[in-house]
């Protein structure tokens, strides 16, 4: 490492990237990185409009599919284009990410920790007209905020959104197009019913809600409360459905056969790879970086959760399945690490050859067939990608 002492990290910091053997020089390489958006598919005769709503000229990503890049200080929120739905931003290694769990139609899709929603977006707009999408985050106002997206994006019909623990998060997908009952349990149906989703509910369901909320604030999530249902699709399978049916949970012989076709765990992180996010703590103050980023209490409590996390996430894959772990920390610790002890303890998981990323600007991770996205090599943020899928034991 050269000249640290000129630089404006801080010597703590340039002393974890030296740990990491992550080059400091991506951190000013950002300057230069571009930004990118998601063309909603349907909308590619609107290109020239929009070049012309946002005054730059919009570069198609070759390497992926309805991306575009532009400069990074073009700012596209405010633009008709975005408020219409038409695009929405997301890293081209977010959307690398996504593509690598292979989404076809007819999809049971898990994403573990869904907020803020941009993955779950191009994870709905891969699935097409079948299959579910069911999306879980711990944090009520930021999953609110995915739900957001899902009604400005018009991509709602198949999804259902859950408040809720994702380490212990245990829910089948509803497979409603079949008609096998090998994965339902028969159920007196005396319940009521979940009728069509809307934003308007009655007062005392909105008092229920408000007051189910508070009890939630002034205690932990355990397994044995039922995840928050905030949002549901038309199609999602739950209109009709009864809350025993809703709330089933899989043992682990049915999720063998019954549980999601894919799961995404985009994992909670220390961030260090999302180089803008480190430039916030020049204005938020370096003393704030230590804490967030640098405290060995902190990194060990998150290394714990990311493996609870996959772990989790892989229990509710059905054999055959692909599950896609990823971070944005470029730190061996929550990557390769939690990849290797994950491995050791699971003799179903296999990791998988991510084939598609041979043409993509990407490092090989420290491990065989893991991959490494910065913003040096790829123009794009800092992100960690792995594969796997269960083998029958």
């Amino acid at each position: 490492m050269e000249e640290p002492s000129k630089s404006p990290l801080p010597e703590a910091f340039l002393r974890f990237l030296q740990a990491n053997g992550i080059d400091p020089s991506i951190y000013i390489a950002s300057d230069s990185t571009p930004r990118y958006l998601r063309l909603k598919p349907g909308n590619e005769a609107e290109i020239e409009g929009i070049e012309a709503e946002i005054k730059c000229k919009l570069e198609k990503v070759n390497w992926l599919p309805d991306f575009y890049s532009l400069r990074p200080d073009i700012l596209i929120a405010n633009s008709k284009s975005y408020l219409d739905g038409k695009i929405y931003g997301i890293d081209a290694a977010s959307g690398a990410a996504v593509s690598v769990l292979n989404i076809s139609p007819g999809d049971h899709v898990l994403d573990l920790c869904a907020a803020p929603g941009a993955k779950l977006c191009m994870i709905l707009d891969l699935l097409g007209d079948s299959g579910s999408v069911t999306g879980v985050d711990v944090a009520r106002h930021r999953l609110a905020a995915c739900r957001t997206m899902l009604q400005k994006y018009s991509l709602g019909d198949r999804c259902r959104l859950f408040v809720a623990d994702g380490t212990t998060f245990s829910l089948a997908p509803l497979r409603v197009d079949s008609r096998s009952r090998s994965c339902q349990s028969s159920f007196e149906e005396k319940d009521e019913r979940f009728r069509e989703w809307t934003s308007r509910r009655p007062w005392k369901e909105r008092k229920r809600a408000a007051k189910a909320r508070e009890t939630m604030s002034l205690q932990s999530v355990t397994t044995s409360e039922n995840p928050e249902l905030i949002f549901y699709g038309r199609h999602s399978g739950v209109v009709g459905l009864s809350k025993n049916k809703l709330y089933k949970t899989m043992s682990d012989l049915e999720v063998s056969s019954c549980g999601y076709d894919k799961v995404l765990v985009d994992a909670e992180c220390t961030h260090d790879g999302s180089v803008k996010h480190i430039q916030k703590f020049e204005n938020w103050g370096w003393t704030t970086l230590q804490r967030r980023v640098l405290d060995a209490v902190r990194t060990d409590s998150l290394t714990l959760l990311q493996l609870k996390l996959l772990r989790n996430g892989f229990r509710l894959l059905k054999v055959g399945g692909l599950l896609v772990y990823s971070t944005s920390s470029l730190t061996v610790a929550q990557n390769e690490d939690i990849v290797e002890q994950f491995l050791k303890e699971n003799a179903s998981a296999e990791l998988q050859e991510i084939n598609e990323a041979e043409e993509w600007p990407r490092k090989s991770g420290r491990i065989p067939k893991t991959l490494r996205f910065d913003p040096l090599t790829s123009q794009t943020s800092g992100l960690f990608v792995a594969k796997f899928t269960k083998l029958a034991t």
